[in-house]
Order: structure tokens, then sequence, then C-alpha cells
């Protein structure tokens, strides 16, 4: 009687050791399997990439004084000095990636003009044509930055979202001035914009 409990007790204890082998080789093969897949995932990924933003002027910006209304019309056609602001957006691209970027502006603090009494028209400016990017906008109706994925700060005016997925360099040109419907003050008033971009390799 006592052997055959021995027999038994080894038999039970030989079971519960091979279930406990079973487990432990279990979790290491699937432990193996995420840690590889999580390795690949990472080796895959290639990701380079910059960008830089130049323009043609002392400063990136462009500055109404003392400028009277106009329409869409005659806006769209300025083509004077200081009536217009060029500038270019450079990408250098290394392996299989996007940029996204963005284009802003910031109003400076001296400037007297309400944001919906002037009007913003952005243009590309590439291969030699001229072709309209961003409609003439009331300031104030422009879109604001916030939470922007390109890294911009927040409350910043959205000129222009768009990527790169080559290197590439794209000319824009900017102009500006007092709508048609803004009763000018008899006091002398000023509107100066700071053009910004940012971006971000997408993910």
């Amino acid at each position: 009687m006592k052997k055959e409990n021995s027999n038994n007790s080894k038999s039970i204890v030989l079971i519960i050791v091979c279930i406990i082998i079973l487990i432990l080789a279990v979790i290491g093969v699937s432990y193996a399997a995420v840690f590889y897949s999580k390795v690949g995932e990472k080796v895959n990924r290639v990701t380079t990439g910059t960008m830089t933003m130049s323009y043609s002027e002392t400063t990136n910006g462009i500055n109404l004084t003392n400028a009277y209304p106009m329409t869409d019309e005659v806006g769209r056609s300025l083509n004077e000095e200081n009536q217009y602001f060029d500038f270019t957006v450079n990408a250098s691209m290394g392996g299989n990636v996007i940029i996204n970027y963005v284009i802003t502006a910031t109003k400076e603090a001296d400037s007297t003009l309400p944001d919906n009494a002037v009007k913003v028209y952005l243009t590309s400016m590439n291969s030699g044509n001229e072709s309209q990017v961003l409609e003439p906008t009331k300031i104030s109706d422009l879109q604001v930055t916030s939470l922007n994925r390109e890294g911009a700060p927040n409350g910043q005016f959205i000129l222009l979202n768009s990527n790169f997925n080559k290197t590439e360099s794209r000319n824009y040109r900017l102009r500006m001035w007092v709508a048609s419907d803004y009763v000018l003050p008899n006091v002398s008033q000023t509107y100066k914009l700071r053009v910004n971009v940012y971006g971000n390799v997408a993910v």
C-alpha cells in the first residue's frame, strides 16, 4: 500500500513538473516572438530629413504703412517693390520619408490695423509660373495653429499646410493689402507680418 502511494506521489510530482516546464516554454516562445517584432520595426524604419526656409529680404516679413483699401483684383497683381514678399522652403531628404510642413504668419506687436482690415494672398512661384495657394483672405478668417503636428507654436496664422516626399525647393510669394470694405481712420495705420515655416517627419 505504501509503495503504491509512493508511486502515485511520484507520478503527481512528475506531472506537475512537466506542466511547469510546458508553461515556461510557452511563455519563453511568446516573449521571443514579441521582442523580435519590436526589434524588426525599429531596424526597418529609417527616417531622416531636414528642412530650411530662406528669403530674399533682410527680414522674413511684409509691412503695410498708410496703405489705402483696394479690391482683390488689384491686390492680386501687386508687383512693385515692397508690395510682396518672396521666400523659399527647401527640403533635403534621406531615405523613404515624408516631411509635413506648415507656413505661418505672426502679427508684430506694433501693428495698429485690426486683423479684419487686412487681406493676404499666397502664390507658388515654381517653374516660371505663378499659381494661387491661398486665395485673398482676411487675417481674421485664417485658421490658427493649435497642437500643430508640425511643431508650430499655438496661435499663429496658417497660410499653408503641405508636405515634401523628395529633395526639393519651393518658391512662394506673399502679398498683403487693406481690404476694400475697411474704412480708414484719419490716423497713420500699420500692419506687419512675420512669416515662419515649421516641419516634422511624418509618422
